[in-house]
C-alpha cells in the first residue's frame, strides 16, 4: 500500500526511503522526537502501534514522565468537566421548571378574577407572593391634567411619556439586574427593590401606554441575559384579561 507524505515514518522521505541515503544519516531519538512533535497525530493515524510501544512506568526514575498517569489524569480532568456541565444543565433546568410551575400559577390566578377589581387585586397583590417577589404594580399614564404618583385603585399613575422614556421604541420589556427602585413605578415598595422586570402592555388601541412592573430585594433576580419568554407570556394573559373585563377593543 503506498503512502501519502503526510504518511512517512520519521527518517524517510516521502518515496518510503530513508532520509539522507547514502550519506550514513541514522534514525536518531532526536529526530523521532522532533517528527512526533510536527505530526501530533501520529499514534491517532497508527493506532495499532499502542500495542507495540510501551509507555514508562512509575519508578523508572523522577525524570522519567508517567504517560500512564498522564493520560489517566487526563481522562479524569475531563470527566470532571463533563460532570460540571451536566450538573449546570440539571441546576438550570429545575430552576426553569420551578419559574414555569410559578408563572403557570400566576397566570391562572389572572383568569380566574371574578371582577376587574378583583383581577387588579390579584395582580398588585397575589402575583408578588406567587412569584416570590417583593413587589407588582400595574403602571398607566395618566390622560390630561390628572397626573401623580399615588396609587389609585391598586394602579400607580404615570406622566405621559414615561414608558417610551423608560423603554424606548419597539422594546417589549426591560429585565434590570442591579437599581434602585423608583417611587412612580413601585410605589412606596421602591426602597425595597434592587432587581425589575419592566413589562410594556399594550391594552388596547384605545387606552393609554401601561407597564407591569415586578420588583425584587435580590439584585441578580432579573438579568439581561436571561429569557423572557415566560414573563411575556404573563403579560400579554394579563393584558387579554383586562380588555375583557374592560370590554375594549384590541
Amino acid at each position: 500500500m503506498s503512502r501519502n507524505r503526510h504518511d512517512a515514518a520519521p527518517g524517510e522521505s516521502g518515496d518510503g526511503k530513508p532520509e539522507g541515503e547514502g550519506s550514513g544519516a541514522a534514525l536518531s531519538d532526536a529526530r523521532v522526537a522532533d517528527y512526533l512533535r510536527r505530526n501530533p497525530d501520529f499514534l491517532a493515524r497508527h493506532h495499532d502501534l499502542l500495542d507495540v510501544l510501551e509507555p514508562p512506568r512509575r519508578g523508572n526514575g523522577e525524570s522519567v514522565v508517567d504517560l500512564q498517569q498522564f493520560m489517566l489524569d487526563r481522562l479524569r480532568g475531563e470527566l470532571a468537566k463533563l460532570r460540571a456541565g451536566q450538573d449546570d444543565l440539571i441546576h438550570a433546568g429545575r430552576c426553569n421548571m420551578v419559574a414555569q410551575g410559578r408563572i403557570h400559577e400566576a397566570t391562572l390566578a389572572i383568569l380566574a378574577a371574578t371582577s376587574f377589581e378583583n383581577l387588579i387585586e390579584r395582580v398588585t397583590s397575589d402575583l408578588a407572593i406567587i412569584l416570590n417577589l417583593d413587589v407588582v404594580t400595574l403602571c398607566v399614564e395618566q390622560v390630561g391634567e390628572a397626573t401623580g404618583r399615588t396609587r389609585v385603585g391598586g394602579v400607580l399613575q404615570l406622566e405621559p411619556g414615561t414608558v417610551q422614556t423608560i423603554l424606548g421604541s419597539g422594546r417589549s420589556h426591560a429585565l434590570l439586574s442591579e437599581i434602585r427602585g423608583e417611587p412612580e413605578i413601585f410605589g412606596s415598595a421602591a426602597g425595597l427593590v434592587r432587581s425589575a422586570a419592566l413589562m410594556r402592555m399594550e391594552i388596547s388601541s384605545v387606552t393609554p401606554p401601561a407597564m407591569l412592573a415586578l420588583g425584587s430585594r435580590s439584585p441578580g433576580t432579573f438579568d439581561p441575559n436571561q429569557g423572557s419568554e415566560l414573563l411575556l407570556f404573563l403579560t400579554q394573559a394579563l393584558e387579554l384579561t383586562v380588555r375583557q373585563w374592560l370590554e375594549l377593543p384590541g
